[in-house]
């Protein structure tokens, strides 16, 4: 005749849910056939403890054991169907576990949570397997790139080398300086690459935001008398303006739209006296003193 279940696993008949899964685990790692091969005897017990718990950690099952003991786990739904324990030494019909036993049990058993032969899933029934790690993807690679002044104002692109390749990166028109562009992995092969923008000096235009400026010399005559002047603009194209009579060094003439996408360009005057010889200083003496010109009548210290 089987030995009684409460016996079986060590506890009273009045024991709770918590004290029959205490005690079962621990017996089932004692007695599991991984940490016994060979042993036919502890394969017996082990197999001897699943069916014991399999019907008392049922509630409904164990009421009919207390009420008929072993008669009453027979039948349909009556109690293990061989009081196995499925993929463990090949047993089979044992009970199905939640997971969070199982995997605490395959702990007890291997003294890990990941040994070998497979997850816990694999040796108790309906368990789950050891979660895969998701492999972190590859930092960021930061790196800067000098973009040339025209295209950081007008748009364009840049080359730049990652892992042996060579990638042409867009950049957009009016990027700034310290702006960045990510390159994504799927484009290097590798890792996103944020490239840090540096813009390259010009030799004549500055950049205010959005608009454009570029210094314009005149002669002390062409500021007086007045002038056309040829510039330049960031289009590339060159433009002739007008100079008015009387024009002062620091003065700006605007050029509407040629700047940084929809800014606009400024032209800052600035006045170059020539350089003369005697005979012209005396002959401009001569004129300052008929023309009798006071630039600094109206300062406030005056």
């Amino acid at each position: 005749m089987p030995n009684d279940f409460y016996d079986t696993l060590g506890v009273s008949r009045t024991a709770t849910a918590d004290e029959l899964k205490k005690a079962y685990r621990k017996l089932a790692a004692k007695h599991h056939p991984d940490r016994n091969p060979g042993d036919k005897e502890a394969e017996a017990k082990f197999k001897e403890v699943a069916a014991a718990y399999e019907v008392l950690s049922d509630d409904k099952k164990r009421e009919r054991y207390d009420q008929y003991g072993h008669a009453g786990t027979s039948g349909p739904g009556g109690g293990p169907g061989g009081g196995g324990f499925p993929g463990g030494g090949g047993f089979s019909g044992g009970p199905q576990m939640d997971p969070e036993m199982a995997e605490e049990l395959f702990r007890n058993v291997f003294g890990g949570g990941g040994g070998g032969g497979g997850g816990f899933g694999d040796i108790f029934g309906g368990g789950r397997g050891p979660k895969k790690r998701k492999q972190a993807p590859p930092p960021d690679i930061e790196t800067e790139v000098t973009v040339p002044f025209h295209v950081a104002c007008n748009g364009g692109s840049v080359s730049i080398s990652v892992g042996g390749r060579t990638i042409d990166v867009k950049v957009p028109a009016g990027i700034a300086e310290g702006k960045k562009l990510r390159v994504p992995a799927a484009a290097t092969g590798s890792s996103d690459v944020i490239l840090k923008v540096r813009v390259s000096a010009h030799p004549y235009f500055q950049r205010d935001g959005n608009d454009i400026v570029v210094e314009v010399p005149i002669s002390t005559f062409e500021a007086m008398l007045g002038a056309k002047v040829d510039v330049p603009t960031l289009a590339g194209e060159t433009l002739t303006v007008t100079v008015r009579p009387g024009t002062s060094s620091g003065s700006r003439i605007r050029l509407r739209g040629k700047g940084v996408i929809g800014g606009d360009q400024y032209l800052t005057i600035k006045v170059v006296p020539p350089v003369l010889d005697d005979e012209q200083r005396e002959q401009l003496a001569k004129l300052a003193e008929a023309v009798n010109f006071d630039a600094r009548a109206d300062v406030p210290w005056g």
